[in-house]
């Protein structure tokens, strides 16, 4: 088993490359790696309590840690300072990338005295179900095992550890620095037949960020916006699919049951991610969520599923794995969202072709597709569905209101005569919904059997469901401000009896969502209020999770959170506005 304890969520940090991610400690454990892609069993599990792990650490244990990203990259710099040394380890996973092999690049530097560092590479893919026969050859490591097959450089003078896998000790002098480059492949000759060459690949990874990741001067928290572009970019496979996040099992809540597996592409968080980046401008984000969009709801029209694996593939139906899990949590993998019905689903993938057609990024297959989601929910708006929140089947308002935002915004965009019969669709279900699910004093009710109220409201109607002069925008907001939000923060409905911060933690998304309402609304000081105490909600690496204990100041769910960012990245947007 691993040698690594857990630390908190909020000091873990993230490397991506877009076909996979790590989570790195605070330590240098590198506690969380799946190969070859998202949703392939990690070769490094310690983080749920399994096996494997990649530590690079200071010898001397009296030291304290620190780090930070690189502005606009997932190149992160972790630094030790103990009673003679500084010490950092540059760490990043080298793009581009494909996903049949990955390259994880750390670099040991000493930036004062001379350094000792203890390496400690454990290999054991498949939640420890397979072994790697490690072996060196002309100072070189190779092994394999799983399907996998790996090469690690820079540890020459590597011996087999106790329990498995291989450790060394590692001098470095006052100002050098070493590296150590390891390779996973799903092929013996997927490693590159010549030795890597570590100064070459950090410089095409450094490359690869400044040419992918936008400035960000013009917006507020231009540095953390530039983070949330880097973090889309991170989650976003070359083919187009995003990963929602790239852990599994950590849990919303302790002991409740509620871990979940993030590991694969929501269509919903898809759109909103490609939504963000269109605010801002005609990013490459924005294509590629059009483009893995347009794919699957050609491929499966009123069948469309909300979530796919980052592929394209189906989702694993899910399933209880043996392990001790992260503290108050359970393990498990597969998703049991992907065999729902979610409306909304089509109400946001429309509104993310209207944000792509105005600028002009709409290609014929994506126009095919907007007339296919249209049919799909002429056919399917009367339906019961799981909403959002993935619950159970009910006649959510949200998700209406999703589906007239859409249809609204692409009438504007795409104007000629099926623009007219889309307008037509929108009044028709806007009446019907008004009917059902407005309360007598003119807020949007969460369902037409629940009166309560849901912060997922602010999404369509900030989108333009309803012009923003009518009355149900402003009572709605106020109504979620007094029912659903404390010290700041916004969550997402009301748990029966139980007070806010009880059942579950302060929602990000709503409180980026709450800004972005509040902006619309007109009020661009209380909307800042919204904007700066959500974005406090992350730990030292600038990560966000789904939620955040407001209580004990702590990151609750997966780690880290795609629509997370792209609503901060929006709200940004938003506030920059005249």
């Amino acid at each position: 088993m691993s040698t690594s304890t857990p630390w908190v969520l909020r000091d873990y940090a993230f490397l991506g490359d877009g076909e996979r991610g790590a989570v790195l400690s605070p330590r240098g454990e590198v506690v969380w790696l799946c190969a070859p892609r998202w949703d392939s069993d990690p070769v490094f599990s310690a983080l749920v309590g399994g096996p494997g792990e990649y530590v690079v650490c200071p010898e001397d244990g009296w030291h304290v840690w620190g780090g930070y990203y690189e502005d606009g990259t997932l190149v992160r710099l972790n630094r030790w300072v103990t009673a003679e040394t500084v010490i950092e380890c540059r760490e990043a996973l080298a793009v581009p990338s494909t996903p049949d092999r990955l390259v994880l690049l750390r670099r040991i530097r000493a930036v004062r005295g001379d350094a000792r560092v203890r390496v400690l590479l454990r290999p054991c893919p498949g939640f420890g179900r397979h072994t790697v026969d490690l072996r060196r050859a002309d100072e070189v490591w190779y092994g394999s095992g799983g399907g996998l097959h790996l090469r690690w450089t820079g540890a020459a003078k590597a011996d087999h550890a106790p329990g498995g896998g291989l450790r060394v000790h590692i001098a470095v002098r006052e100002g050098d620095h070493h590296d150590l480059v390891l390779e996973i492949a799903t092929r013996e000759r997927g490693t590159d037949p010549a030795e890597p060459d570590a100064e070459r690949r950090w410089r095409a990874t450094e490359r690869w960020w400044r040419e992918r990741v936008p400035g960000c001067a013009d917006l507020p928290a231009g540095r953390d916006a530039r983070h949330a572009y880097a973090v889309l970019n991170g989650l976003t496979s070359s083919g187009g699919g995003m990963a929602a996040a790239a852990t599994t099992s950590l849990p919303e809540r302790a002991d409740t049951g509620r871990n979940y597996d993030y590991r694969y592409a929501w269509v919903r968080d898809q759109a909103y991610a490609g939504m963000a980046v269109a605010a801002h401008g005609p990013h490459p984000l924005l294509d590629s969520a059009v483009s893995f969009t347009t794919a699957r709801v050609l491929e499966h029209g009123g069948d469309l599923r909300p979530t796919y694996t980052v592929s394209g593939g189906p989702v694993p139906e899910q399933r209880r794995l043996p392990l001790p899990g992260y503290p108050g949590g359970s393990d498990r993998v597969g998703n049991r969202a992907a065999g729902q019905f979610q409306l909304d689903t089509f109400g946001e993938a429309l509104q993310l072709f209207a944000a792509a057609a105005r600028h002009d990024r709409l290609d014929g297959d994506a126009r095919r597709a907007v007339a296919v989601a249209v049919a799909a929910v002429e056919d399917n708006w009367l339906r019961p569905d799981a909403g959002v929140w993935e619950l159970e089947p009910r006649w959510w308002t949200h998700s209406r209101l999703s589906v007239v935002a859409g249809l609204r915004a692409l009438a504007a965009e795409l104007p000629g005569s099926p623009a007219r019969r889309w307008s037509e669709l929108a009044d028709g279900v806007l009446a019907e919904t008004r009917r059902r699910c407005l309360r007598p004093d003119g807020a949007w009710a969460r369902a037409e059997d629940d009166r309560g109220p849901d912060a997922a409201l602010l999404i369509p109607l900030h989108r333009g469901c309803v012009p923003r002069a009518d009355p149900s925008v402003a009572r709605t907001h106020r109504l979620i401000e007094r029912e659903l939000s404390e010290q700041g923060y916004v969550y997402r409905f009301r748990h029966h009896e139980e007070p806010l911060g009880a059942a579950e933690g302060a929602f990000l998304l709503c409180g980026f969502m709450m800004s972005a309402a509040t902006r619309l609304l007109g009020d661009r000081v209380a909307a800042c209020r919204w904007f700066e105490r959500t974005r406090a909600a992350c730990g030292p690496p600038g990560l966000f999770a789904e939620e955040y204990d407001v209580a004990q100041r702590q990151l609750r769910g997966n780690l880290p959170q795609a629509f997370v960012h792209a609503a901060l990245l929006e709200s940004a947007v938003l506030l920059s506005r005249g």
